[in-house]
């Protein structure tokens, strides 16, 4: 590295350390003004694209021509598990709010903007702090918005096709006695797609809060190692939870958070390797 380069990383240094509070606030909220924007715009895209968002992607899960009732019954059929077959009741809904139907809309466009928003926001947050951080930290953190944002997605893909539908099917087919029928409100219908979606879609960032939490050594693999059997537990409890009472639903939806898990210990070990190579040189 040059002389030169290295005055001009010691100059750009110096006059970020140099920043005021009030410097600081403003450069924040502009920050917060392009996110507001980005939201705002989207969320108005989405309320026009009512019958998409609404027919093709929200209420799709509830048919039974759902992509993932034909897969599971093919592969219960394939393998004489007829309790794969499921979501062959078809879901009625319905609005019992006069304006229900209209703040559901709503609801619906903003959640929406905040998921196709996900990378900006992220890259916005990044472009805040990233001033603040040593080299060493910005280039550990490099790819940080893209990894971030494809977890984000894989999670809210994992969710959207396996978990919702396991849910919409065992909760709307449950009944405590066959006089009592399920007719699900729309806004009960709508809350649990979104907040197990979106739920599932922070889950999956695990390997990122892992790293974080790695390189500042609050976390160790052998500590994640230690406690696996405990999150081995959880996981199938919530896996019981949200899916129908069959060992088969279970499973297909506790292997992939394992996986993810285990991946998040192999994240914490090259952390941990990386570091004690740095400490020896």
């Amino acid at each position: 590295m040059t002389g030169a380069t290295k005055n001009n990383i010691k100059t750009e240094k110096q006059a970020e350390r140099e920043m005021t509070f009030w410097e600081h606030l403003e450069e924040l909220r502009w920050h917060l003004v392009r996110s507001v924007i980005v939201l705002f715009l989207l969320a108005i895209a989405a309320f026009l694209m009512r019958e998409f968002i609404f027919d093709q992607i929200i209420l799709a899960p509830k048919e039974t021509s759902f992509f993932t009732y034909r897969v599971l019954c093919s592969l219960g059929k394939w393998l004489s598990v007829d309790a794969l077959c499921i979501g062959t009741v078809p879901l009625e809904i319905i609005n019992i709010r006069m304006s229900g139907q209209f703040i559901t809309h709503i609801y619906v466009s903003v959640m929406m903007a905040l998921v196709v928003a996900f990378p900006y926001l992220l890259w916005e947050i990044w472009s805040f702090i990233r001033p603040a951080l040593l080299p060493r930290e910005k280039m550990y953190s490099k790819g940080a918005v893209f990894f971030s944002t494809l977890l984000f997605i894989l999670g809210m893909l994992f969710s959207y096709y396996l978990i919702v539908p396991l849910t919409i099917n065992f909760f709307s087919s449950y009944q405590v006695s066959e006089e009592v029928s399920n007719t699900i409100a729309l806004n009960s219908y709508i809350s649990t797609v979104v907040s197990v979606t979106l739920a599932t879609g922070l889950v999956f960032e695990l390997p990122i809060l892992v790293f974080f939490l790695s390189k500042v050594g609050i976390l160790t693999p052998a500590f994640m190692k230690k406690n696996r059997k405990y999150v081995l537990v959880i996981l199938l409890t919530l896996s019981a939870i949200i899916t129908p009472p069959d060992i088969f639903s279970q499973i297909l939806v506790c292997i992939p958070l394992l996986v993810l898990y285990e991946f998040s210990i192999l994240i914490s070990a090259r952390v941990m390797k990386k570091q004690a190579a740095e400490l020896a040189g």
